[in-house]
């Protein structure tokens, strides 16, 4: 089935992996077919933290992503910082965050995660804050 591989991230800590052919963020709810097969599983945004669209569904547990923006290079869009409920933050940049709207697309900064973007759900963060171009890092400390 042709699609985006997705990992559908649920508040309550349950992941879906598997191929989606009808997401939209407009939408109350897509299908995922579950990786290694079964039914389709119908994932309602409500329940959802995230959505993210990987490479592959193995990925690299040992790779600990950069919250950093290199110095220098330039980053297309807003740079942002999301901070879920659960205390996951990512880092990255994103051309579609409004306050008001249910969720946002963000691409993460760092190029070697799997994750190739996320699109976050504004009901499951705690803070959602675009970075100013004289913060010193990502973690939310300001240059004074």
């Amino acid at each position: 089935m042709a699609g985006n591989r997705v990992v559908a991230r649920y508040r309550d800590g349950r992941r879906v992996k598997g191929v989606t052919g009808d997401f939209g963020p407009a939408r109350d709810f897509f299908h995922v077919n579950p990786e290694g097969g079964g039914a389709p599983v119908t994932v309602w945004h409500a329940d959802l933290k995230a959505v993210f669209f990987v490479r592959n569904f193995v990925g690299n547990r040992y790779h600990e992503a950069k919250n950093d923006f290199e110095a220098g290079k330039l980053a297309i869009g807003k740079k942002i910082r999301v901070v879920f409920e659960d205390g996951e933050v990512l880092v990255g940049t994103t051309q579609s965050y409004h306050p008001g709207r249910p969720g946002f697309f963000v691409v993460p900064v760092d190029p070697a995660v799997n994750t190739e973007r996320c699109y976050v759900i504004v009901s499951a963060t705690r803070e959602v804050d675009f970075l100013q171009p004289r913060d010193l890092r990502t973690t939310g400390r300001r240059e004074l």
